[in-house]
């Protein structure tokens, strides 16, 4: 499988690492420290394309195919992993949830102004009682004339203080487990609903992430994606793409630490000369870079395989927890590579170690992932 890049793959990757050094840089150690959202950049993330990337130009979108945004995600997360989820999760969970299985009213309303960076998207599937068994979901939307009324709560929503559009899961039967699953759009101001507290994190702290409330929240039937009964597989569908993201994010945490690593160990002296001599920095410092190539081969043949329109549900899952647990790995190596300063704050790469955690967690658990993998190979 080639996957040298075109010149168009060359240029969206430099755009979005020149973006990065210049506008989430400077400020990322504060916005982590006071968890800020970092609004003005992704204003500006909307105004270059990079929040509808994978979206059709036929609906504002700017149409790039996977490997595009693969490449997009790694570079922003190598500066800033929070931005970098506030993108990913608008892109790969919200806005293709309504590209595939919307209707053309729908994709008018609501992908259209999200593609053009015009609105957020947020995307609400877990509760407090069901993470990786997704489907053991309470809350509820009963059908009355022209609406449903949801009533339930929702977890972990990635944007959820700062979205406008927001897909939600939610049981519009009881009793038949995952046949009972919906998928709806709902709006930031429709009645009945309400953000609850914004969770204080360990890492990704300037993108918010809070629970969702629906107290007999008026959802009109028209926004109802496909039909009853079909969320789940909505659901499942949509996080192969997403975990292709969070591989792009966990490569790009990685590759920090590495970049960071490699600056350290060739400036930093002890016994007369810089550790970089050390055959136990050169170990650590291969290691590093052996595992960020294979995350990154595993990341962009699941790319490419999307882009193809060929499964990817086992390719992904491969991507997603190979790349987190090398993320995990290259982040603690950085800071023991630092010695005490990889303690200190200004030195960033304990930012990196807290942000590398979540993408062994989110889109499902590296353990569901193998899990995931062993199935397929079962089915196989």
């Amino acid at each position: 499988m080639d996957f040298t890049l075109s010149e168009e793959h060359k240029m969206i990757q430099k755009t979005a690492r020149d973006f990065a050094e210049a506008e989430l840089r400077h400020d990322a150690i504060e916005r982590d420290e006071k968890a800020i959202f970092p609004e003005k950049a992704v204003t500006q993330l909307g105004e270059m394309g990079f929040l509808g990337m994978i979206t059709p130009e036929k609906y504002g979108g700017a149409g790039f195919d996977m490997l595009s945004y693969v490449l997009a995600l790694e570079e922003i997360a190598r500066v800033d992993a929070a931005t970098c989820v506030i993108m990913s999760v608008t892109n790969s969970l919200c806005q293709c949830v309504i590209t595939t299985w919307g209707n053309e009213e729908q994709k008018q309303k609501y992908l259209v102004p999200l593609a053009r960076g015009e609105k957020l998207g947020a995307y609400a599937l877990s509760e407090p009682q069901s993470g990786s068994d997704a489907s053991n979901m309470r809350a509820f939307a009963e059908k009355k004339g022209d609406h449903y009324i949801l009533n339930g709560t929702k977890n972990w929503v990635t944007n959820g203080k700062s979205a406008d559009t927001y897909v939600v899961f939610a049981l519009t039967e009881k009793g038949v487990g995952h046949k009972g699953v919906s998928a709806f759009i709902v709006e930031r101001d429709f009645d009945g609903f309400t953000t609850g507290k914004k969770e204080d994190k360990l890492g990704i702290r300037s993108s918010d992430t809070c629970e969702l409330i629906f107290d007999d929240c008026k959802i009109p039937a028209e926004n109802l994606l496909w039909e009853e009964g079909r969320g789940f597989k909505i659901a499942m569908g949509t996080l192969d793409g997403g975990r292709i993201g969070i591989a792009a994010q966990a490569l790009g945490i990685g590759q920090a630490a590495l970049d960071k690593s490699l600056k350290y160990s060739k400036e930093r002296e002890q016994f007369n000369r810089p550790i970089s001599d050390f055959q136990a920095i050169q170990f650590k410092l291969a290691e590093m870079a052996t595992e960020l190539d294979a995350a990154r081969l595993l990341t962009c043949r699941a790319a490419r395989m999307k882009d193809r329109g060929e499964p990817v549900t086992k390719e992904a899952a491969m991507a997603k927890y190979y790349a987190g647990d090398t993320a995990m790995r290259a982040a603690n190596e950085a800071v023991q590579i630092h010695g005490g300063y990889g303690y200190i704050t200004e030195y960033e790469v304990e930012r990196l170690m807290r942000d590398a955690k979540i993408t062994q967690i989110y889109e499902g658990t590296n353990e569901i992932q193998r899990v995931v993998i062993a199935r397929q190979l079962l089915r196989e």
